[in-house]
């Protein structure tokens, strides 16, 4: 440690630092899975042509000497196989592959030092003109070494030139002037194998890096930590401790981007990865996962209790740093993160599941306010669940396990004049399943794309069955995802089922209820999406209004129909001045911006006639239906009419 120090302390006086970050790089690389490959190439190049060379031994009458040799041959290569199967074997500790390392290391030079051992031995051999073979072989052992040794250093730049040193010195030594002449070509053909070797490692370094780094911050990318990760399991299997994982999520990083710029934003990163690196211990290991999302695989502790304590107060050290101002292109910026924490020990073996867990702890972290350190043990039970409702979510629609609800919404006269769809999910294992649950994780894990297709399809079709089937509304309402609305085949996929499934008449029925959310995104392409989906006849309204980002020059422009009132403000009508007054404000706008108003989760008559008498043009909730089954949705239409009919 002390020289790997003294040389970034030189060469920070000399060399650029992204220099000086790849050569410390360089130091530290060992290409296992390289040079494990070239031991058998390099066995069947020995042994089999060992058999001609054995039999030219015969014939030259040093049968003895070259039996002796290919014995050595064939003993070297018993070695080299076990460490071949050493390898593969198991998984090994980062102790074991080092020890394993320097054995095979030593293999491959006294490997060679037979193969300098055969050339010595034939190289006086004039009478059966072997001396030919001799120089022969020393030349092909030195391409062999140059092709198949590249991938370390330390073999192939004493190997080549060792061995093309002894024909240098063979051709010296006949006393002639071609002689001469050879042993300069030799020493020639010496620099160019070596030089090949040398630009093969070189593009080997260049490769490995572009494909286990981050371009931006120069950090190991989501890849090699994987890789990282994975060998720390096994060196806790042996080793015993614990160690840690931090993930690292910067708080409103979109803003920067969309206020600023990439550019400030990518200089941002790198300032973060910059402070990160400089603020962990040597033995931490530090990645980008992609993103404004970094990732920490902490120092090992021996004890787990003290060992949190430390976690924490790196942790916090962190959050510390990272808070501190930012000087970017003329820029000061002023940002927070949020940590997510998973302590993980001996016997763990899932590198993928640890990083979800420290996930879900830093969205918990998020949720809990930002610029805070949360661990997974905290909320051990909703990880538990979190990912088994990931792992059976997958699943869910193939099986035909999430089904449709439909709740009424009413008029004032209270007719039915529309339904809301609404999603449930049974599974055998976990039973029901909250959408409250499961809707923000399928939005995390990208699935809602897939499920708001599954549910768009079931409510189309339900909807084509009402209306051959004699129930006409006014509208048909279904919830529709930030991410669902803004993935790129969104509109084509809408578009598709409305052909197939939907008559241009009942396309004017849809209504697709957004959130406020939509404010957070970028507002020209949410406008551009929503125009598209005009034009096929569906209709918007702004769920939950008034519990999120909304902004009325936002609203302003958005093409929405319809105003949903939350619950927690209807819920709080009759013992809450404040949301009277809010929800009397809701209404105002709305009639305002001449909106239609829809009031959720009515379930007294007292906050029926509120709403009424506010001016509320229509309600849902448990005072009038629970949301239904389809066939039951149609006879409870069918009941209205009938007593609407009736005197």
């Amino acid at each position: 440690m002390g020289c790997k120090l003294a040389w970034e302390h030189f060469s920070g006086q000399l060399l650029p630092p992204v220099i000086v970050r790849v050569y410390l790089s360089h130091m530290e690389v060992r290409f296992y899975d390289y040079v494990h490959r070239q031991i058998v190439p390099l066995i069947l190049l020995s042994v089999f042509p060992g058999l001609g060379y054995l039999f030219l031994g015969w014939r030259g009458g040093v049968v003895w000497p070259a039996a002796a040799w290919y014995l050595g041959i064939l003993l070297v290569s018993g070695w080299g196989i076990l460490l071949h199967r050493a390898y593969l074997r198991r998984s090994l500790a980062q102790w074991e592959k080092e020890r394993w390392y320097r054995r095979v290391l030593a293999f491959y030079y006294v490997f060679f030092l037979l193969w300098a051992l055969i050339f010595l031995l034939y190289c006086g051999e004039t009478r059966g003109n072997l001396h030919y073979i001799a120089i022969f072989t020393q030349i092909g052992a030195s391409a062999v070494a140059s092709t198949f040794l590249y991938p370390e250093p330390r073999l192939y730049r004493p190997l080549i030139p060792g061995m093309m040193l002894l024909l240098v010195i063979y051709f010296a030594m006949l006393g002639e002037w071609y002689g001469y002449v050879l042993s300069i070509f030799a020493a020639i053909l010496g620099g160019v194998l070596l030089y090949g070797s040398e630009r093969s490692f070189q593009l080997l370094l260049r490769t490995h890096r572009q494909a286990t780094h981050d371009m931006l911050t120069g950090l190991p990318n989501r890849q090699h930590f994987s890789s990282q990760l994975a060998q720390t399991m096994v060196d806790l299997r042996y080793s015993g401790g614990f160690s840690s994982l931090l993930l690292i999520d910067l708080d409103h990083f979109k803003t920067v981007n969309d206020s600023l710029g990439h550019e400030i934003g990518d200089g941002l990163l790198k300032e973060v990865a910059r402070r990160l690196r400089g603020e962990l211990p040597p033995s931490c290991h530090l990645a980008r996962l992609g993103g404004d999302e970094f990732i920490v695989i902490g120092r090992r502790l021996p004890n787990r209790a003290s060992g949190e304590s430390k976690v924490v107060v790196l942790a916090e050290r962190l959050l510390r740093v990272l808070k501190q101002t930012y000087v970017i292109k003329g820029h000061h910026l002023y940002i927070s993160a949020s940590i997510g924490v998973r302590i993980f020990e001996p016997g763990e073996e899932d590198a993928g599941k640890l990083i979800r867990e420290a996930d879900i702890a830093m969205y918990e972290a998020k949720r809990a306010g930002r610029d805070g350190v949360v661990f997974s043990e905290d909320i051990s039970q909703k990880v538990r669940q979190h990912l088994d409702v990931e792992r059976l979510l997958h699943f869910a629609m193939e099986r035909s396990e999430v089904s449709l609800r439909f709740q009424p919404i009413l008029d004032a006269e209270r007719k039915p004049v529309g339904a809301e769809c609404l999603c449930r999910w049974h599974n055998p294992e976990l039973g029901e399943v909250s959408p409250m649950v499961f809707i923000p994780i399928a939005e995390q894990t990208g699935l809602i794309v897939e499920l708001g297709r599954y549910i768009l399809e079931q409510a189309f079709n339900t909807l084509r069955q009402w209306h051959e089937n004699g129930v006409r509304l006014e509208q048909f309402s279904v919830n529709i995802s930030i991410r669902q609305l803004m993935h790129q085949r969104f509109v084509a996929e809408v578009a598709e089922l409305c052909e197939r499934l939907l008559t241009p008449e009942l396309r004017k029925r849809l209504v697709f209820e957004i959130t406020e959310s939509v404010i957070r995104e970028e507002v020209d392409r949410v406008l551009a999406v929503m125009e598209r989906l005009r034009e096929l006849g569906i209709r918007f309204s702004m769920d939950d209004f008034g519990t999120g980002y909304s902004a009325l020059g936002f609203l302003k422009r958005l093409p929405v129909e319809e105003l949903k009132i939350d619950r927690s403000f209807v819920d709080d009508l009759e013992h809450d001045p404040q949301s009277r007054s809010m929800v009397d404000a809701i209404l105002g706008i709305a009639g305002f911006l001449d909106l239609r108003t829809v009031a959720e989760g009515v379930e007294t008559e007292a906050q029926f006639e509120f709403l009424k008498e506010k001016g509320s043009g229509l309600f849902q909730g448990y005072l009038f239906s629970r949301p239904l089954l389809a066939a039951d949705f149609e006879a409870f239409c069918r009941q209205a009419q009938t007593e609407e009919k009736s005197p």
